[in-house]
């Protein structure tokens, strides 16, 4: 019987620690969703981008895949939102899990840092599932050695809920109410501050006002009169899916979400997406009465063009015209798209509105909805409110008194101005009007005018405060927190 030839000793694995066999070495998987919502948080950081902008591309290019779902596209929406909603809170949590400087994390690694806190401690995610998928996204875009310390960090941070991470790395709200705040509602503590300076009250308005900060906000149509109705809208969207407006007669709000850009009115521009609050502005000023000559209208700063757009369907039903003038070129042109086919005469015009291109006493309607800090959207650019600074307003300031000015030099006397901001910090509000009335830092003779009361122009809209002038509230009326003051010029 012949001898069988012997085998080749196979090479034993090499041991790994404790002499137990090393895994072998498995390539990382590309998770498509929070890839996704990776790139718009590095979009974000790196290039000062807003999420609201980068993240619908993106979303439309990845459903080109079939197996990416709507479920999936929700997914990513939240964790990019919640992410930046709740950065504050998760910077204080992350901070109190490292021994070095946030500082000193490289902003890629605190990105995936934070997407991994967000799912851990504001969703049901489980929490093995939320550790591993951001340990896996770690190893995909920052290689096995960071995400070691991806998943050091995220198993210490599993240890407690989000209540429980409060109560440790927020402050006593009898010893520090700002920074207790600040933590607790993911708010710089300067905002904080400054909402708090302009909602006065106690302490239940402002976490109201805070929380509603951080929820995500409707989707909110408007009909352009003339052009489509409520009703249409409604049907459209559809009965399950649509609420109508809370105060404006011709906004819709979608319920259920869904994409504007898919409606037949909103593709035609008969309708479009315009926050409640923008739409109340707009009204308020055409609902003011004005003796005599009631046919020129100019919206002075009209970029992008939504306010543009309304009070050009407003000023088509009593035969007025409309001069829709934007600074910059390319936001101008955001403004023709807006106004093309309105029914009435209209002309847009790129020209700078503290320079008018316009004579003195031109008009008989001004709106002048000024550049500011943008801390009343702060649900719908939650990342602004770690982007703006409180040296921000003060380079704001000359603007917004420059262009209040001319706006009131543009109409003609017992003509109306509204300046609008959405803001609700005082310094952009209720400061900017008062200086500009009593003349302060003015070059030249400032005109006459008054302020007259706005309420009655708001019919209907409850919590308008004292008056003259209105600050709108997320918490108090779904809206963005859109500021209004009216100026009847008297000489």
């Amino acid at each position: 019987m012949s001898e069988q030839p012997r085998q080749p000793r196979r090479k034993p694995a090499p041991a790994g620690a404790g002499g137990k066999q090393a895994k072998p070495y498995r390539r990382p998987q590309k998770d498509p969703v929070r890839m996704l919502a990776f790139e718009v948080l590095r979009a974000v950081g790196e290039r000062d981008a807003y999420a609201n902008l980068v993240l619908p591309p993106l979303l439309k290019k990845a459903r080109q895949d079939e197996t990416f779902q709507a479920r999936d596209a929700a997914l990513a929406t939240e964790l990019v939102y919640g992410t930046l909603r709740r950065q504050g809170t998760y910077d204080a949590v992350i901070k109190a899990c490292i021994d070095r400087p946030l500082r000193e994390v490289d902003p890629p690694v605190l990105d995936v840092l934070s997407l991994g806190a967000h799912q851990l401690l504001g969703t049901r995610i489980p929490t093995h599932a939320a550790v591993s998928a951001s340990v896996e996204l770690a190893r995909v875009v920052l290689g096995d050695g960071r995400a070691k310390f991806v998943n050091a960090v995220l198993r210490k941070i599993a240890a407690h809920d989000l209540d429980g991470w409060l109560e440790r790395v927020a402050p006593p709200y009898e010893d520090d109410a700002e920074e207790h705040l600040a933590v607790y509602h993911s708010h710089p503590r300067w905002v904080v501050s400054a909402l708090w300076d302009s909602l006065g009250g106690g302490r239940a308005g402002i976490e109201d006002l805070l929380e509603a900060d951080n929820e995500r906000p409707e989707v909110t149509l408007v009909a352009r009169p003339g052009r489509s109705t409520p009703e249409e809208l409604l049907e459209a969207v559809g009965e399950d899916s649509a609420l109508p407006g809370r105060w404006s007669p011709y906004a819709v709000r979608m319920a259920e979400g869904g994409e504007p850009g898919a409606l037949e009115a909103v593709r035609e521009g008969r309708a479009g997406v315009q926050d409640e609050g923008s739409q109340l502005v707009a009204m308020a000023l055409a609902a003011v009465p004005v003796e005599g000559r009631d046919e020129r209208w100019l919206d002075g700063c009209a970029g992008p063009g939504g306010k543009a757009a309304l009070l050009a369907a407003l000023a088509a039903q009593r035969g007025a015209f409309l001069l829709a003038s934007e600074k910059q070129p390319h936001r101008a042109r955001l403004v023709e798209r807006s106004l093309a086919g309105n029914p009435g005469p209209y002309q847009v015009i790129a020209a700078d509105g503290t320079r008018p291109a316009w004579l003195p006493g031109s008009f008989d309607r001004v709106l002048m909805d000024v550049p500011c800090s943008g801390l009343g959207a702060l649900r719908r650019r939650p990342e602004a409110r770690w982007r703006r600074r409180p040296e921000d307003l003060e380079g704001l300031a000359p603007l917004q008194r420059g262009l209040l000015r001319e706006a009131l030099s543009a109409v003609r006397v017992g003509g109306i101005v509204g300046y609008a901001t959405c803001s609700p910090h005082l310094a952009e509000t209720r400061v900017v009007v008062d200086d500009v009335l009593k003349g302060r830092g003015a070059s030249h003779s400032p005109v006459s005018a008054e302020l007259i009361d706005a309420r009655p122009f708001m019919s209907g809209v409850p919590a308008l405060g004292d008056g003259p002038d209105i600050q709108l509230w997320p918490h108090l009326h779904g809206t963005d927190a859109m500021y209004l003051a009216l100026l009847r010029r008297t000489a």
